[in-house]
């Protein structure tokens, strides 16, 4: 069973990456919608405006709370955030609260934390509101797919993606939900598992982002569609060695390897996007979100070994 400190933790540390990834995800289906479909454009702006206040409860809970760890990881802001943020706002017109992702450059992180049960209350009740709020979220996304494939709807999102955010909620969603049990997690154990996910993302943010760049960079293009491939096998060998029940150690050095690389190839691109040096239709809230999910794993990786 967990200890209450580990809870208040592990809970917070969950909220700080997956909240904003909800919240941005919201953002995403929002900004994709066609004219016609202003009920849902309403509906995914409320989601991220639950996520903006989800994500702000974490965060006064946080300081001197959350292990240093996860705030030095780059998975809760990167050095592009702020500056992504204030662009992708200009370019959409959506009010995105920068006040956030100041508060978040402001947190300090700590190893010595003793057991609060006002604090474990709070953070009960707020993992409540999140798991109410993704379910309803996961719900929308499904219906959102549906409509999609079945031609009864267009969005300037692909299917793949819809289906691609819709397993981060819910993986968000299972973890609070175990969270909630105080139930330990053992992390050697269920390697190989958020190995395969999250090796199955890594590949189809290279997809994604190889089918937004502007047909003109042939050279950025190839390395994306590369590094498409090489997660794809990582995502194979993850699979084969579930199945197996082998150990992970050979699979988590490749897939750590990968991952720095593709994180660096994603910051890059960030950058290039944010100063304006590639061409994409690639919004610059997408590139730093994605940079960030690399460096959520990476961390992953590096408890793994």
């Amino acid at each position: 069973m967990l200890s209450n400190v580990e809870f208040i933790k592990q809970s917070l540390a969950l909220h700080l990456f997956f909240a904003r990834i909800m919240k941005e995800h919201s953002f995403f289906l929002e900004a994709g919608f066609s004219p016609r479909d202003t009920n849902f454009t309403q509906r995914a702006d409320a989601f991220r405006r639950e996520y903006d206040g989800l994500l702000g409860e974490a965060v006064s809970l946080s300081n001197g709370v959350v292990s240093p760890d996860v705030l030095q990881s780059g998975e809760v802001i990167t050095p592009f955030t702020l500056n992504a943020e204030r662009v992708t706002a200009f370019y959409t017109g959506v009010q995105i609260p920068f006040q956030l992702t100041q508060a978040e450059a402001g947190l300090v992180g700590s190893n010595a934390v003793t057991s609060n049960p006002m604090l474990e209350q709070r953070v009960f009740v707020l993992n409540q509101r999140a798991i109410k709020a993704t379910q309803q979220l996961i719900q929308f996304k499904r219906n959102i797919l549906t409509n999609v494939l079945s031609c009864r709807m267009f969005t300037f999102n692909y299917p793949l993606l819809i289906l691609h955010i819709m397993r981060e909620a819910e993986l968000y969603l299972q973890q609070l939900t175990r969270l909630q049990r105080k139930e330990q997690i053992n992390l050697k154990r269920e390697a190989y598992e958020l190995e395969f996910f999250w090796n199955r993302q890594m590949a189809e943010h290279a997809k994604f982002i190889r089918g937004l760049l502007d047909p003109t960079e042939d050279d950025l293009i190839n390395q994306a569609n590369d590094f498409g491939k090489e997660f794809d096998q990582l995502t194979e060998k993850a699979k084969e060695a579930i199945d197996a029940n082998s150990p992970p150690d050979k699979i988590t050095d490749e897939s750590l390897k990968a991952t720095e690389d593709l994180r660096n190839f994603k910051a890059q691109g960030t950058q290039g996007i944010l100063s304006c040096q590639v061409k994409s239709i690639i919004i610059p809230l997408l590139g730093d979100h994605v940079l960030r999910e690399a460096n959520h794993y990476l961390r992953l990786l590096k408890m793994f070994e």
